[in-house]
């Protein structure tokens, strides 16, 4: 019954428009009161949850994005891409992909990467023969890249949901095998597309302007850098990489390229703050409501319950990963990170599935959610972006859902993808 208060109240609460945070905390209340626990331990759930330091490299990683992302990085992205790719047949639908893999290891946003990437080539690709619904389609899966390459801001959440005993530094280095074969993954079905349908090659660049362009992206690809490279060499925590990142990024956006006013400063950072506070405030309630579920012994019966179907792990995966895509579908990706990890990560450690791996799994579940109807907030961005409906890009989204279904399931039954990288760095 305990567990049908809790749960009950969080779903009828979102069912009538209650937003998913505040319908959190609302059903934290809703526990606490049905097994008498004191508001008070509720409050002070609220309070620790967001009083984490590990949690400075959210704000720190989202204002490097975002101000790498409306400073014309993505233009240069897709210029840089496009000497490297853009004359092969279907040439554009790769420099695409390969656009949001550099902008990923920049914004670490789905959101970001879809709205810069897909202003710029969505129109580009459609004036060159190419089908806007199929370019929104390359667009909206190509960012899912953003979720598993770092910084992704989803992994420092994972990792405050699993009580820290994962690793940002392990995680982040566990998702970039996963993210350049969801990039390859792509590409393979580009190319493939593009000879079945004789989409047209791109020009292949002059070598002079090449040169120019590399250099300028050059830029702006060193806070991929500045990232990874500060973590790995142990210069840098995860929280100080984010923060000079941020100085990087402002260096590089308002003294090298200048394409940014000083004056729009201001709202930038007003946008920055006011996404921070939205994440943050799910935290907080997050975690009181994960301290009620954790009385209530809600991980303790769910993990008894997949024990009890089967003992297999790679069937309870299965389960799992049938689980967390049709949630993905209804909520969006961080709340479901922090309700369902809690839940989760008992039943998946008990079966000997290392917590590295089972957040790469649970990343490209959600990443998917993301692209999906009915309230994927990646398919919004690009249905507004390319002028489109959710119901013509979800049409031509369909050999791309097949495509990352094939990289869940390798992601989920082969672990070394995951765990090769940050092992062999010893994290």
């Amino acid at each position: 019954m305990d567990m049908l208060i809790l749960l009950g109240s969080f779903f009828v609460l979102m069912a009538i428009g209650v937003p998913i945070a505040y319908s959190l905390g609302l059903a934290a209340l809703a526990g606490a009161v049905y097994i008498d626990i004191p508001l008070d331990a509720v409050m002070i759930q609220i309070a620790s949850g967001v009083n984490k330091f590990s949690l400075l490299a959210i704000p720190f990683f989202v204002l490097a994005g975002a101000i790498m992302a409306e400073g014309g990085m993505s233009r240069r992205l897709v210029a840089f891409a496009s000497v490297l790719v853009g004359f092969i047949r279907g040439g554009l639908s790769l420099v695409n992909i390969l656009a949001s893999t550099f902008f990923g290891g920049i914004s670490g946003s789905s959101v970001a990467d879809t709205a810069s990437i897909g202003s710029v080539l969505i129109p580009e690709m459609e004036k060159k023969g190419y089908p806007r619904p199929f370019a929104t389609a390359v667009t909206v899966s190509g960012s899912i890249q953003a979720i598993l390459i770092p910084p992704s801001h989803n992994m420092v959440i994972y990792s405050l949901a699993a009580g820290g005993t994962v690793s940002v530094a392990s995680l982040f280095m566990a998702g970039i095998v996963p993210g350049v074969l969801t990039g390859l993954v792509l590409a393979a079905l580009c190319l493939w597309t593009a000879h079945r349908e004789g989409y047209p090659k791109g020009d292949v660049i002059p070598l002079k302007q090449a040169l120019k362009i590399c250099a300028d992206a050059l830029w702006g690809l060193m806070t991929m850098v500045i990232i990874l490279g500060g973590i790995l060499s142990g210069v840098f925590t995860a929280n100080e990489s984010a923060a000079m990142a941020v100085v990087w990024a402002f260096f590089v956006t308002m003294v090298i390229y200048r394409d940014y006013a000083w004056r729009d400063l201001p709202k930038l950072m007003h946008r920055t703050v006011k996404t921070v506070t939205i994440v943050m405030i799910l935290i907080g309630f997050a975690a009181a409501f994960g301290y009620i579920m954790t009385l209530m012994q809600i991980p303790m019966k769910v993990t008894a319950f997949f024990v009890g179907f089967s003992d297999n792990k790679f069937v309870i995966l299965g389960m799992i990963n049938v689980m967390l895509l049709v949630l993905g579908c209804l909520m969006d990706m961080s709340p479901l990170i922090l309700i369902t990890t809690p839940i989760l990560l008992p039943v998946v450690k008990m079966l000997g599935v290392d917590p590295v791996h089972f957040g790469m799994i649970m990343m490209v579940n959600l990443g998917i959610g993301l692209i999906t109807p009915p309230v994927g907030t990646v398919l919004f961005v690009g249905s507004a972006v390319s002028k489109l409906s959710m119901g013509v890009v979800t049409q031509a989204m369909k050999p791309f859902f097949v495509a990352l279904f094939v990289v869940l399931l390798m992601v989920t039954y082969l672990p070394q993808l995951s765990l090769w990288l940050p092992r062999t760095l010893g994290l």
